[in-house]
């Protein structure tokens, strides 16, 4: 429903948009034909105010020049949307274009196949001199020779980029949610609405969701997919000018991408324009014409009226600008926006441990080494700053670059706040220009280079010349593979095998987004010292504290910006922190917030304060851990299960707690009693298992229905926070009651929180006598809380009861901070008989009605 409403409400408001604008355009133009004055009143007005000391011959000269102007402006635009309408009307109706474009595809790759042949026939009758010194292709993993942007405005006639040139925007909506999933499932509801057949939408999504090219996707890694695609293009534009330039010396052949042809993503272009398609037809219309989804989808930008992205997309000012949205008079929507904040502060702040900043310090040395004399000036004082930088930050963690970080131990641990400055001036790194070095490793693609060159030689294939870099390069390799080992220590936390490949082998591309995060302004962040045991489990952290300074070029630019939810209360963070931090008018801020469309009687929301045999109901720290506290839980849960048909889902605030609680009841024999009447899940750590335990869930519940007897269902136990607390949907049978036990408060000895809790008192205004800081972990908390009750209720005609087990969701600032739709219905009992009796009433009507 939410996603429904909000599509037709937006496309609603573009479509009359248009409409005005075209009879406004249309009335300009009839004036201008009969020469009329084509300006209103108040604009002429406006402009004789302006020139009120200049004569009146000047002022109407230039009146009927802007006029002029603007007629010929309006007459180009239609011209140019009638000519994109045109085009994407015939490609709409006439089905034989589409087979010509495909059968001309195909003699060009015919063509390429016989071309290449031919040229082997030669290269093989010729003979083969390598002329460099160098192996072969290594050519590649020399940098290029580096020009500062200052040298580059010297230098006239220099363009970035050779594309065409740039299309028009539209006005558009731009549609932003949490994952992909998301996006497709709003996709689908698009295609099923009113607005399918004639909205034009693209879907956007980053090269791992969208690359066609195998080669390319077999490297997991986010990084290494961007970092080789680069390179690929980068192959594509030299080949074109050796092919210019031929006569010289011939460079080494390297690879291209077939599918990053620029007829054939205009070609897809078009046809995304033409048919609604989500993320999965868009990847297969792309292997079906050979042409790249990722780069396709963006051509496709300037002429959308709705483009879908994933928030972090939008939000990250150089993503943004790199996949070309514009978001001036714009309308931007942020759905599932709850964490909308977190995800701000997440996006840009970075994180590096000592592993990575020395295992990058010994690939850059022997990198340079290796490529000393090919190397430009310009890039060794590059390369030795990096360098430079590394080795004091090694050095802040108490350690030295030179010696395994595995086996120096640090002297002084724990875990030391910063601010910038202070940072940079103990790291005696403050005479660098951070800016200049970050763009540097952007324009270079150090990063890329060195990753090539670890590739090369960091394997047991590799050779190298001589005996001297043999050493040097054996050095490295059993660098590499003591730190592969010293991650997999028993104890340690499972890593995904891909994020491990990217930490041994490039570690600098970790690295760049630190040095990144260092530019921010001194009050905006922190940088963490963490030091533990040895140099290469220590790590520093930078945190962002005010995610407004990269909101605010959002709300600056756009129209209008839809913060939207299903369950976004409390809201007041939003309007303060993010909002009023970045400068917005409070008058502009809006807040509108809807009812359910559940009838009262289909939800029985109750805050239980005391449990069967009247202990009080406090999860607090200090009392959750307390034998009776763990029984009396399990007493309740057993009283429910006994009454509750169907699923019961359970919410425990953390991991190490609800495995606390299943241990105590193992021991006490209620854990059997509990499985007498529902079969037990716990919530799995690894993302990959989830959906098993789902289906295993929901096929339980079934056959319990179906079968009767003793057996009624299923009990989950659940972890605020975690995989089942948000986006999964718990509909009908799967939750006929969500309990959520104790108040999930945030670790309030974190440095992290306790740093944003002094910021926020140091910056934010007092609101109804609290402390931001104290408003800040009760919103964190009720966040959590709001987020995963609400998982029971999915659609008009579900029906489900909510338990809250703590005494303290009665008081005002907690109880307010429900959601008004649960907040109106709750009732408060003091003690269980009256809450069990309510809920025995329901199970009765439900088995009436049944």
């Amino acid at each position: 429903g939410k996603s429904l409403s909000l599509i037709c409400g937006a496309l609603s408001w573009l479509r009359d948009w248009e409409e005005k604008r075209r009879q406004e355009e249309a009335r300009l133009l009839a004036l201008g034909a009969s020469g009329q004055d084509g300006l209103t009143p108040q604009q002429a007005r406006a402009g004789s105010a302006d020139t009120a000391e200049e004569p009146d011959w000047v002022t109407a000269f230039v009146q009927k020049k802007e006029e002029r102007d603007m007629v010929d402006r309006l007459k180009e635009e239609q011209i140019r949307r009638k000519k994109q309408e045109d085009r994407l009307e015939k490609i709409r109706h006439n089905v034989q274009l589409k087979y010509a474009a495909k059968r001309k595809r195909c003699e060009e790759d015919e063509a390429k196949r016989l071309l290449q042949l031919s040229k082997e026939a030669l290269s093989q009758g010729a003979g083969e001199g390598v002329p460099d010194q160098l192996d072969h292709n290594e050519e590649e993993l020399i940098l290029a020779e580096y020009e500062s942007d200052d040298e580059k405005k010297a230098v006239s006639g220099l363009e970035e980029d050779d594309d065409d040139l740039e299309e028009e925007h539209v006005t558009k909506i731009y549609y932003c949610s949490r994952t992909h999933s998301q996006l497709s499932q709003f996709v689908r509801e698009v295609q099923k609405s009113p607005f399918g057949k004639d909205t034009r939408l693209v879907s956007l999504g980053s090269r791992q969701n969208l690359c066609v090219n195998e080669e390319v996707r077999h490297l997991g890694a986010l990084q290494l997919i961007n970092d080789r695609c680069m390179e690929m293009q980068k192959n594509k534009r030299e080949k074109k000018s050796d092919e210019e330039n031929e006569g010289k010396k011939r460079r080494v052949s390297r690879t291209v991408c077939p599918f990053y042809s620029y007829e054939q993503m205009q070609f897809l272009r078009d046809e995304v324009l033409v048919e609604v398609k989500d993320i999965e037809q868009l990847v297969s219309l792309g292997r079906e014409t050979k042409a790249c989804p990722y780069y396709g989808s963006r051509f496709a930008i300037p002429a959308a009226q709705l483009v879908v992205l994933p928030y972090q997309m939008l939000l990250h000012e150089p993503t943004r600008n790199a996949a070309g949205i514009k978001l001036k008079d714009q309308v931007v929507i942020i759905d599932e926006a709850h964490n909308l904040i977190d995800t701000i502060a997440c996006i840009h702040s970075a994180e590096v441990s000592g592993s990575q900043l020395c295992c990058a310090h010994s690939q850059l040395s022997q990198y340079m080494e290796r490529y000393r004399k090919r190397l430009k000036a310009k890039n060794l004082m590059y390369i030795k700053q990096i360098l430079y930088l590394l080795e004091r930050f090694v050095a802040m963690l108490g350690g030295n670059v030179n010696q395994n970080p595995g086996c120096q131990a640090v002297s002084q641990t724990g875990t030391v706040l910063k601010s910038i400055n202070d940072f940079l001036f103990q790291s005696q790194i403050d005479n660098i220009n951070l800016f200049k070095v970050q763009r540097y490793c952007e324009k270079s693609l150090i990063s890329r280079k060195l990753f090539g060159f670890v590739e090369r030689y960091g394997g047991p294939a590799s050779a190298v010349k001589t005996n001297k870099e043999n050493q040097k390069l054996a050095g490295l390799k059993n660098f590499l593979l003591t730190l592969q080992q010293g991650s997999d220590k028993e104890g340690d936390p499972p890593v995904e095998a891909e994020h491990d490949h990217l930490r041994t082998a490039s570690p600098l591309m970790q690295i760049e987004g630190f040095l990144s995060a260092l530019t921010n302004a001194n009050q905006d962040g922190r940088v963490i010292l963490n030091r533990q045991g040895t140099v290469g489990q220590s790590s520093l952290k930078f945190l962002l504290l005010n995610p407004a300074v990269h909101f605010a070029k959002v709300v600056e630019e756009c129209r209008a910006v839809i913060i939207a939810g299903g369950t976004m209360q409390p809201m007041a963070d939003f309007r303060e922190q993010l909002l009023c931090c970045a400068g917005m008018d409070p008058a502009r801020v809006v807040e509108f917030s809807c009812g359910h469309v559940i009838p009262p009687e289909n939800i029985l929301p109750i805050i239980l304060c005391s449990g069967p045999s009247n202990q009080q109901l406090e999860f607090t720290y200090q009392t959750r851990d307390l034998p009776q506290m763990m029984d009396e839980t399990g007493r309740i849960l057993c009283n429910l299960c006994n009454v509750i048909p169907g699923g019961v889902v359970c919410f425990f605030p953390s991991y190490e707690y609800e495995k606390q609680v299943y241990g105590h009841w193992e021991k006490t024999g209620l854990l059997s009693r509990l499985a007498a009447k529902k079969k037990i899940f716990q919530e799995p750590k690894k993302a990959n298992q989830v959906e098993q335990v789902l289906v295993e869930y929901a096929k339980c519940i079934k056959r319990c229905s179906q079968t009767g007897g003793q057996m009624t269902g299923a009990l989950l136990l659940s972890v605020v926070g975690g995989k089942m607390s948000e986006g999964i949907n718990f509909s009908d049978d799967l939750g006929r009651c969500v309990i959520m036990v104790g108040m999930p408060y945030p670790n309030i000895k974190s440095p992290e929180l306790q740093e944003k809790m002094t910021w926020l008192d140091k910056t934010m205004p007092r609101a109804a006598g609290q402390a931001p800081s104290r408003v800040l972990i009760e919103n964190l908390c009720m966040k959590a809380v709001n987020q995963s009750i609400g998982r029971a209720i999915r659609h008009q005609k579900d029906f489900a009861s909510i338990l809250l087990l703590d005494h303290r969701y009665a008081r005002p600032a907690i109880f307010n901070k429900l959601p008004q739709w649960i907040r109106e219905r709750t009732q408060v009992k003091p003690a269980f008989g009256s809450a069990f009796a309510e809920l025995r009433k329901v199970r009765t009507c439900i088995l009436c009605a049944a």
